[in-house]
Order: structure tokens, then C-alpha cells, then sequence
């Protein structure tokens, strides 16, 4: 049975400046399960960067809640590990020492968590590389093993393939995937790639323009590895498409 890691309630956010008031997330509600990889699309402003930050704790002005193993979320913490669309490392430092961040690596668990993760997202090799001396996709691998040092309950990913091209992209999806089929980690992934997210996710989420509210559910009962070139695919990829030309979803397919 599934257990629920995190649960989206009746979540509403307004941004406000002197002259008006601009509503951006209306009442999204929303369940997440233990070991689920679940995307977000939708058009551009309809919220789904703000939905990231909210179960971040790095905004708390709203209405509703979000809790995390029932606990409500109200700050940033270990727990939530978050993954931007550019890669953030600090140029100064080398691979190993970007992953450790904050933590000594003279520390034995240390030194031993960072050396399992440069194996994890492959990048063996390239301890003691700069930056500077990798390419975008390689710089994504170490800023996802950063994330995943301090054992994050949920990883919440804002488009981090996104900067890439094509080759790259696909490479990481896999990457990605290798992640998850070693450790189960829940991530929550925002995206505009409809072939991304049937290719990586158990749920897709289509959120309505803003203010963003929940469309549609369409469950992905693929099993990995999945073929993109596949009829069932193409399939889920045409129903997303059509939630997000707005056509009248069916019902038969669709779980809202």
C-alpha cells in the first residue's frame, strides 16, 4: 500500500503590490506518495516555480498547508532538497567539495556519502574538477548530489534539465532515473517538456492557467524503461496535450 509523504491542502497564493492584487495558486490540493516521481505542467504563469517553493517552506504566505510526513512545513530544512533550473555551484570549489558544501570532508560518513554519490551520478573522475571544467549536464549531476548528501525525504526539481540540449536532456532523464531506481527518492518535478514528463513520472499534474488550479491527474501506467517512439506514449502524450490546448479531458482516461 502507498504511503503519503506529502499533502498539498487547499493551497492559495496572491502576490500583491501597491496597485493590485494578482491570484496565483486557487485551492490546489494534491497528494504525493512515498517513492512517486509526479510532474507538473502547465502554461507559463500558472504557478508551478511558486507551487515548489511553497512545499520548500521558502514561502509561507498563503492559505492552506502543506505537511510532510504530517508535519506542516514552515520553514526550508534538510528534509526538501531543491533543484534549480541552473546548476548554482560555487565556482571556487571542486566537485566533491561542492557536493560536501558545508560538511567537512575530513569527516569519515562524509567522505564516504560523497564518494557513493560522485559514483551514483557518475562523475568518477571528476572529484577534483572545477566548474568551470564541466559541462552543464555534468554540473547538474553534482548539484542533484548536493541535494541528495543530506538524505532529503522529498527532492522538488524546477525545470533543472531545462538549459539543455536535447542529447544532454535525454542523458540526464536516464541519469535521473538511475537516481531514483537506487534510492526511491519522491520528487516532485515541474516542467514544460510533455515527453519529460511521461517519460520520467507515475503522475502528471496539468494545472489550468493562472490561477493555477488542477486540470487534470493523468496517471503514466508505463513501465520503465520507457520507449518514447511507443504508441502508449504517444498516446499519453497526445491526452496532456490536449488538457493543455484546453479540450474537454476524457473522462475515461483522465483521473481528476
Amino acid at each position: 500500500m502507498s504511503t503519503a509523504l506529502l499533502e498539498i491542502v487547499d493551497v492559495s497564493k496572491t502576490f500583491r503590490n501597491s496597485n493590485e492584487a494578482v491570484p496565483v495558486l486557487d485551492r490546489l490540493k494534491l497528494t504525493i506518495n512515498q517513492g512517486e516521481i509526479v510532474s507538473i505542467i502547465g502554461p507559463s504563469g500558472c504557478g508551478k516555480s511558486t507551487l515548489l517553493k511553497i512545499v520548500a517552506g521558502l514561502d509561507v504566505d498563503i492559505e492552506g498547508r502543506v505537511l510532510l510526513e504530517g508535519e506542516q512545513v514552515k520553514k526550508p530544512s534538510q528534509e526538501k532538497g531543491f533543484i534549480f533550473q541552473e546548476h548554482r555551484l560555487f565556482p571556487w570549489l571542486t566537485v566533491e567539495r561542492n557536493i560536501a558544501a558545508d560538511l567537512s570532508l575530513r569527516n569519515p560518513e562524509t567522505r564516504k556519502k560523497v564518494d557513493q554519490l560522485i559514483k551514483l551520478v557518475k562523475l568518477e573522475g571528476f572529484e577534483k574538477a572545477y566548474p568551470k571544467q564541466l559541462s552543464g549536464g555534468m554540473s547538474q549531476r553534482v548539484a542533484i548530489a548536493r541535494a541528495l548528501l543530506r538524505n532529503p525525504k522529498v527532492l522538488l526539481l524546477d525545470e533543472p534539465f531545462g538549459a539543455l540540449d536535447a542529447f544532454t536532456r535525454s542523458h540526464m532523464q536516464e541519469a535521473l532515473l538511475d537516481i531514483w531506481r537506487e534510492n526511491r527518492t519522491t520528487m516532485l518535478f515541474v516542467t514544460h517538456d510533455i515527453d519529460e514528463a511521461v517519460f520520467l513520472s507515475h503522475r502528471v499534474i496539468v494545472l489550468d492557467p493562472r490561477p493555477g488550479r488542477i486540470k487534470t491527474i493523468v496517471p503514466i501506467d508505463l513501465p520503465f524503461p520507457r520507449k518514447r517512439t511507443g504508441s502508449a506514449f504517444q498516446d499519453l502524450r497526445t491526452l496532456i496535450l490536449r488538457a493543455l490546448d484546453h479540450e474537454e479531458p476524457d473522462k475515461e482516461t483522465y483521473t481528476i
